[in-house]
């Protein structure tokens, strides 16, 4: 925490550029340093650019993912005027709020989720949780208090008796509702997917959520182009309001599969925004917990 404060500071009181000296060390310490990490790397960004990466790749990568994670700092601080923000389908996404009944943004460790809040200064009624694992949403909490003690981020913590009437009472109040669903936590049975042209299996709880609780579904990134730009996308995913019950089974496979193919487009667009540095292509059996 006091690590952070002082990035904060520096940040702030010096300005982006200053802070972004920082960022060059950092990125050379995980290169050299963390070799599972390194691997991780190696692995994604061959089958991403579809070549052999070489070391200028992999410091790109993990000094993309130090980038937005310091751009954190002035998000939090509702410094949005220091971004240069494209967005495409905002029209599509306020359209489904409209509604006032809700709806369910699922992202990725592919780019950086914090941007959102910068659609706030245009829409003052665009209000996001996030929903998480109680371990995450303490270090996401204490991370925020470190960097500005008056930021608030409403989180819905999994695994608690109420959290699901939390995540009802959010989209009832015309909340959108944010979630992380390329990783799988606990006991979640798994879908295969192709990404990268590759086996690999997603979570099938997030959507399943969603349409238990008949919501729409938009994919969301925010995409790190350098400098000071981002590209934030909303694609849709599914619309669990107009799918019968005794059908839903089959519109959660179909949704999985398009968030699978949205990754997979986003990554080949944008490979240095993947976040996971972890062997994400495990072998099936292995990893795999096949759906029920």
């Amino acid at each position: 925490m006091l690590t952070l404060r002082a990035m904060a500071w520096i940040s702030l009181r010096l300005g982006r550029r200053a802070g972004r000296v920082v960022l060059h060390p950092i990125a050379a310490y995980f290169l050299l340093f963390a070799p599972a990490s390194r691997r991780a790397s190696k692995d994604f960004l061959r089958r991403a650019l579809g070549r052999t990466p070489r070391w200028r790749d992999l410091y790109r990568h993990f000094y993309t993912f130090a980038a937005t994670i310091h751009d954190r700092v002035y998000l939090v601080n509702h410094r949005f005027e220091l971004f240069n923000l494209e967005v495409y389908g905002e029209d599509a996404l306020l359209g489904l709020l409209a509604g006032g009944k809700g709806l369910f943004l699922m992202g990725a460790h592919l780019g950086s989720f914090e941007v959102i809040r910068a659609l706030g200064r245009k829409h003052a009624n665009l209000r996001v949780a996030m929903l998480m694992h109680q371990e995450n949403a303490q270090m996401i909490n204490a991370m925020l208090a470190a960097i500005n003690p008056e930021a608030v981020q409403d989180v819905i913590a999994l695994g608690q008796v109420d959290s699901m009437l939390k995540v009802r009472e959010y989209l009832n109040e015309g909340c959108a509702v944010g979630m992380l669903a390329d990783r799988t936590l606990g006991n979640d049975s798994l879908y295969p997917v192709q990404i990268l042209g590759a086996d690999a299996n997603l979570p099938g709880g997030p959507l399943r959520m969603a349409a238990l609780l008949r919501r729409p579904v938009v994919f969301m990134t925010g995409l790190y182009l350098g400098g000071n730009r981002y590209a934030i996308h909303f694609d849709s995913l599914a619309d669990f309001s107009t799918v019968a019950r005794d059908q839903s089974d089959t519109a959660v496979r179909a949704a999985i599969a398009r968030y699978a193919a949205l990754l997979d487009r986003y990554c080949r667009e944008a490979p240095y925004n993947w976040f996971n540095f972890f062997d994400f292509w495990q072998p099936a059996s292995a990893a795999a917990r096949p759906e029920p």
